[in-house]
């Protein structure tokens, strides 16, 4: 089955409810129901609209997103610093280390590990460190090559 994928503003609207105790079967229901209005009661910092307009195009995917998982489509530098501070509560220089390309020094259970990986747009990398924890990094290409 092919991972439903959600827009990094898409993720970060779920992932506030949810850190705000909100459950899945509720943002259904005020999806279905077109409540933006109540999504931005209870989280302000974000126009629900987009987010009821985009899961309202295939509610069945929008469901399978978040109940089974997602990926985001394309994760930046700082969408990973604040996926990881919604979704596993973890904190810059408390919890890891910044790198030039990523981070490292991550701590997660397995299963939050498991929830990275599946969340993660292929433009990163999760490599074991060997010591429990992990590092993040973003997945280069190849440079550019030049023939002579």
């Amino acid at each position: 089955m092919i991972k439903p994928k959600l827009s990094l503003m898409e993720a970060y609207m779920v992932e506030s409810l949810r850190s705000k105790g909100v459950s899945n079967e509720e943002i259904v229901t005020l999806v279905e129901q077109g409540n933006a209005g109540r999504l931005k009661e209870i989280e302000p910092r974000f126009d629900y609209d987009e987010l009821v307009k985009a899961a309202r195009k295939d509610l069945a995917v929008f469901r399978s997103a978040l109940f089974v998982g997602y990926e985001v489509k394309f994760v930046t530098f700082n969408g990973l610093k604040n996926l990881l501070r919604m979704r596993f509560g973890k904190k810059e220089e408390r919890d890891y280390a910044l790198t030039e390309t990523g981070i490292r020094n991550l701590r997660l259970t397995s299963s939050e590990l498991e929830q990275l990986s599946d969340m993660l747009s292929s433009n990163w990398v999760i490599t074991s460190e060997g010591s429990g924890a992990v590092t993040v990094e973003l997945n280069k290409p190849a440079g550019p090559t030049i023939h002579r």
